[in-house]
């Protein structure tokens, strides 16, 4: 019974401070059982006729039963906490051990070398203002009992010898008790902050796995701004549009806003299976980004009509195109779709542009519209709306940060709006000419 948690400590260090203490903790054990042993086995073979040596013999058992014991119960709480924890009865096992091996010093000396492990637990298990006062009154009586038995000899160097023997032995169970625990309290340290380094990576785990999540949610929420949202409403709107034309006895029209229903719903669901999985949009992928920007002006002017408007929409190349990366393909995109929503929903415009020009360090786009304009200040002060609208531009920030791009809107009431974006290029990126 060791005292201080010492096989808690040991049993869980894989390191080499964990292997000397449970080197000098099996060797304290093996010390002791030795010792006692090499004392029963001396004091049998002197004789079993007298009775002093019965008693001796049933003490030496009764001390390795009651130290077995104890060990014992201390090495199964370690293994396992929830087991009777012997710790509080520590000091209590020790007086009884060192009260054995008292009475076995009066039957025999050869009993007299226990004290030597005793020390190392008297250390151990007993506070250090008690346990030195302890050791040096057991050193004394462990000279006395010498003495006791060897009185009579008469030698100055065999009375010298037993003053240092057990003086010297102390001395040296003090010090390498004192490393010991100093070891001990070395690998406690380790162990504490090994609990406190697995208790932060599980705590930055978690936060990073958060982090993901949360990127994930704004990632689709951005996505489906962009994408699916202006679909649905475009989706709406010629829906109503065709029913105003069946109306009206125009069927031509009604099958041209049932035709772009059709292609929207198609644009959609492709752009949803696209997102989910983290591709770049379909679209690019069919007809590059010159391409579908035309496209989506197009598309534009026949929402606006469909909405009973006249709006002039046309896509503008400038410079010498160069094949982009796809993420700057996809921002690039989604800035146009959002920006242009706005311009037939919102701007009561006649005319917007979309112009995606290739500088020498950078591509740029200017959505530009002669429509009624807005306070940007006052816009961007403005919560997002409960409804899910109003995100357009904060969402639009965000992905352009995630590139090291810029956003830039000039407006301002009755004056029409520009929203200018700017991404860097790479010095490594290959000219290729794209298709107008």
């Amino acid at each position: 019974m060791q005292g201080d948690d010492l096989p808690q400590a040991t049993a869980q260090y894989p390191s080499g401070s964990a292997v000397i203490l449970r080197v000098l903790r099996v060797s304290l054990h093996v010390g002791f059982a030795v010792l006692l042993l090499v004392a029963v086995v001396r004091l049998a073979v002197a004789g079993l006729s007298s009775f002093a040596t019965w008693a001796g013999l049933l003490l030496a058992l009764f001390l390795a039963g009651v130290y077995l014991a104890g060990t014992v119960l201390e090495k199964r709480h370690a293994a396992n906490s929830d087991r009777f924890d012997p710790k509080p009865y520590a000091r209590w096992w020790l007086a009884v051990v060192g009260f054995l091996w008292l009475l076995l010093m009066l039957i025999s000396p050869d009993f007299a070398w226990i004290a030597f492990p005793l020390f190392f637990l008297q250390l151990h298990i007993l506070p250090r203002r008690v346990a030195l006062p302890a050791i040096a009154a057991s050193t004394a009586l462990l000279i006395a009992a010498m003495w006791f038995h060897n009185r009579g000899a008469g030698a100055d160097a065999l009375q010298l010898a037993m003053v240092l023997g057990p003086v010297f032995g102390a001395a040296f169970a003090v010090v390498t008790g004192l490393a010991y625990r100093a070891l001990y309290v070395e690998a406690e340290n380790q162990r504490l902050a090994a609990e406190e380094l697995r208790r932060t990576r599980a705590e930055l785990s978690r936060s990073q796995h958060d982090a993901g999540a949360l990127a994930e949610r704004e990632r689709l929420a951005r996505e489906i701004h962009d994408t699916l949202a202006q679909g649905f409403s475009s989706i709406v709107l010629m829906g109503r549009s065709a029913e105003k034309a069946l109306e009206a006895g125009d069927n031509a029209a009604a099958r041209d806003r049932l035709r772009t229903v059709r292609e929207t719903a198609a644009g959609n669901l492709a752009e949803a299976r696209n997102f989910v999985r983290g591709l770049g949009s379909p679209e690019l992928a069919e007809s590059g980004l010159a391409g579908t920007l035309r496209r989506l002006c197009t598309k534009t002017e026949a929402e606006a009509a469909a909405r009973g408007a006249t709006l002039h929409c046309r896509f503008e190349l400038q410079g010498t195109p160069v094949a982009l990366p796809n993420p700057y393909q996809t921002t690039l995109l989604r800035a146009a779709q959002s920006s242009l929503a706005n311009v037939w929903a919102h701007a009561q415009a006649s005319t917007a542009v979309v112009t995606l020009s290739f500088l020498d360090a950078e591509v740029t786009m200017d959505v530009f519209d002669d429509g009624a304009g807005f306070d940007p200040v006052a816009a961007a002060a403005e919560p997002t709306r409960g409804d899910g609208t109003g995100v357009g531009l904060k969402s639009l920030r965000e992905r352009l940060a995630a590139l090291n791009g810029t956003l830039d809107v000039e407006s301002a009431p009755g004056e029409g709006t520009v929203v200018a974006i700017r991404l860097p290029l790479g010095t490594g990126n290959p000219a290729s000419e794209a298709s107008p």
